[in-house]
């Protein structure tokens, strides 16, 4: 029997070799979209990256047979332990080949690795935490993922149920097409008098002055998904990279604000599927791939749209606002020639966001995803 090697990623050669082994698990899977290597480099890169200025993570590799067959990241976010008041640790960046014993052996180097932080519980997994990529795919294998939403090979979920983990909780995502949302006149009466009653105001992204419009974002994100499961509030600099991101990809008329006499009291964030983009470009944004990444005719020729967020401060909620931000996203959408949208990722038990997607959305769960639990 192969001994199998664990190596902490400790150069940069270590770190392509992290990076880069995602193609040798998907090598032929039709449905894997390749991230885009400067991408995966920038989100690993401790030095740099705003995430680790107040957590902490080390990066793993399992060698087997001179091979390269797996990784892992072990991750302590303080920040998610002081908000929480918990000893929780995540493991992330997970890939493995369809061998128990390797994923033992990576799952146990997490495992010790954040049992010696101080961690009472891993989960994940997390990349890096739940305002990234979050869950493992437990339905929909027979999709492409939209943009920043997790895929991986099926046997993934038996690799964590054989090691010992439970269920923490289960994302879903929602299919929303828009004829049937528009059909809605659940959501276009709802929308229509939140709207009169409240003054609600909705404003697109300025691009010119990004630095006024993330200030809008700060006001609002931390105080609309504060009372989430799972949540992490987000500092200001990491806040500070998203809109160097919303720089390049955001499509202004999708990323909106909502005031009430001047006051920001909601903000939604809806993406372009850049992944029918990024799935093209097999990891490589040069020497020309940046053009088809910058490209309007490439950005509206594809078909998917996603809401990665939509929130409202609390005192401002379950007064049928939503309703007015789903109104404007489904018809900004449509102008731009998009017919589909994923409303991802919502909580399982998130009564008044599964409601507002089934029931005065139209749409239906076809994805979902589970976050895991090991105690240590």
């Amino acid at each position: 029997m192969s001994d199998i090697i664990i190596k902490k990623v400790e150069s940069k050669s270590d770190l392509m070799k992290f990076i880069k082994m995602q193609w040798y698990i998907y090598k032929g899977d039709a449905h894997w979209v390749p991230p885009l290597i400067m991408e995966r480099k920038k989100i690993l890169d401790k030095k740099k990256h705003p995430f680790y200025k107040h957590s902490e993570a080390d990066f793993f590799l399992a060698e087997k047979d001179g091979i390269i067959v797996g990784r892992i990241a072990a991750i302590k976010n303080d920040i998610h332990n002081k908000y929480h008041n918990d000893k929780t640790g995540f493991f992330g960046f997970f890939e493995c080949i369809n061998d128990q014993t390797v994923a033992d052996s990576l799952f146990d180097t997490a495992g010790k690795w954040l049992k010696e932080k101080g961690c009472d519980i891993m989960r994940g997994p997390a990349n890096p935490s739940s305002n990234d990529e979050w869950g493992m795919l437990l339905e929909g294998f027979d999709d492409e993922p939209r943009i920043l939403m997790t895929y991986n090979p099926k046997y993934y979920l038996d690799l964590c149920d054989n090691y010992g983990f439970y269920k923490s909780k289960d994302l879903v995502a929602y299919k929303l097409e828009n004829e049937k949302v528009v059909a809605s006149e659940k959501l276009k009466r709802v929308a229509e008098i939140a709207r009169k009653r409240s003054g609600l105001t909705i404003l697109e992204l300025d691009k010119s002055n990004i630095e006024s419009e993330i200030e809008k974002v700060k006001d609002v994100y931390n105080k609309s998904w504060a009372p989430n499961w799972g949540f992490v509030p987000m500092t200001n600099d990491e806040l500070d990279a998203m809109a160097d991101d919303l720089k390049t990809l955001a499509e202004p008329s999708l990323v909106l604000f909502g005031q009430i006499d001047g006051k920001n009291v909601g903000f939604a964030l809806v993406m372009p599927d850049y992944n029918q983009i990024f799935k093209k470009m097999n990891g490589r944004l040069l020497p020309f791939n940046f053009l088809k990444l910058l490209s309007r005719k490439e950005m509206l020729a594809t078909k998917w749209v996603r809401i990665i967020a939509l929130g409202l401060i609390p005192e401002y909620q379950k007064k049928g606002l939503d309703a007015v931000f789903y109104w404007e996203i489904v018809n900004r959408a449509a102008a731009l020639g998009k017919k589909l949208g994923e409303a991802s990722w919502i909580l399982e038990d998130n009564a008044m966001m599964n409601r507002g997607a089934k029931e005065v959305m139209n749409g239906e769960i076809y994805k979902k995803y589970r976050i895991y639990d090991k105690k240590l």
